[in-house]
């Protein structure tokens, strides 16, 4: 566990980045031999805009990563974080402590927040509105988001207290469990429910892009399953009946626009409801 975390502690933003692109390239190619729905769409077509929010991601997160690298540092140096303040336990008990909560922070409570507080589900939504879910769907996030997850993420860092290798690590672990969520992949029904006691499986987080409430409010986690069961918001729906996107703004082309999904968090608020899908 020390050779994993001082790994992770000096981890070269050229490895992350080879992580991205494999996660990408390998969940891309199992997308095509074992598809949960064969999508009538040109793949390289609908990734562009994806790609493009990717992209801002990355920018946004390279250019504040130093709020991150500091303020572990100072909870290290202080003691400082809920992990601290515990009686001491085995080293791998409190690197997943940390990863535990830091998705917590980081991932379910930034998630619940954005649906329900108006204007931030107005910025989230760009996430949503994509009409055929793929692993290229994961990191679709207008630019306003990755600034409001990365707050959420640093606020994580600094009430859990996570020496800067854990948070390397957790970052690493929710780029492949995101990419795997969202992959247009169909599991073995058992294996997936399997998988979906612990870690969020591609079936559960897709009843969260189903275009209608109740579903579009379920399944908010990203790495661990646990935290939607706690709270109550853990919901199941058969995967072959789900249809993506909002139904308050089903307009195929401006949701697979670059420029109109810019302006979609301006528009006047929309939540979804219950109406049919305009596909």
């Amino acid at each position: 566990m020390e050779t994993i975390i001082h790994y992770f502690e000096t981890i070269p933003s050229s490895h992350r980045s080879i992580l991205l692109v494999l996660g990408i390239s390998f969940f891309w190619l199992l997308e095509g031999a074992v598809p949960l729905f064969r999508f009538q769409y040109k793949k390289w077509r609908h990734a562009l805009p994806n790609f493009f929010f990717t992209a801002t991601t990355i920018v946004i997160n390279f250019a504040l990563a130093f709020l991150l690298l500091k303020t572990s540092d100072w909870v290290a140096a202080n003691n400082f974080g809920i992990i601290n303040w515990l009686p001491e336990m085995p080293l791998w008990a409190y690197i997943l402590l940390g990863v535990l909560l830091l998705d917590f922070f980081g991932a379910y409570l930034a998630h619940y927040v954005e649906h329900n507080v108006r204007p931030l589900w107005m910025i989230h939504l760009v996430h949503h509105t994509d009409h055929e879910v793929d692993t290229t769907t994961a990191n679709r996030h207008h630019p306003l988001e990755s600034l409001i997850r990365f707050v959420f993420t640093l606020a994580g860092v600094f009430l859990v207290g996570t020496p800067i290798g854990i948070v390397m690590l957790y970052q690493s672990l929710s780029l492949v469990a995101t990419q795997f969520g969202h992959a247009n992949i169909r599991l073995p029904r058992k294996v997936d429910r399997a998988i979906s006691w612990v870690l969020v499986s591609p079936d559960m987080h897709k009843v969260h892009h189903h275009f209608v409430l109740p579903y579009t409010d379920s399944n908010y986690g990203n790495i661990f399953s646990i935290w939607d069961r706690i709270f109550g918001t853990y919901m199941e729906l058969d995967r072959d009946t789900i249809v993506y996107g909002v139904d308050t703004f089903p307009n195929k082309e401006e949701n697979g626009s670059i420029m109109g999904l810019l302006k979609q968090p301006f528009h006047k608020y929309r939540k979804p409801t219950g109406g049919a899908p305009n596909s």
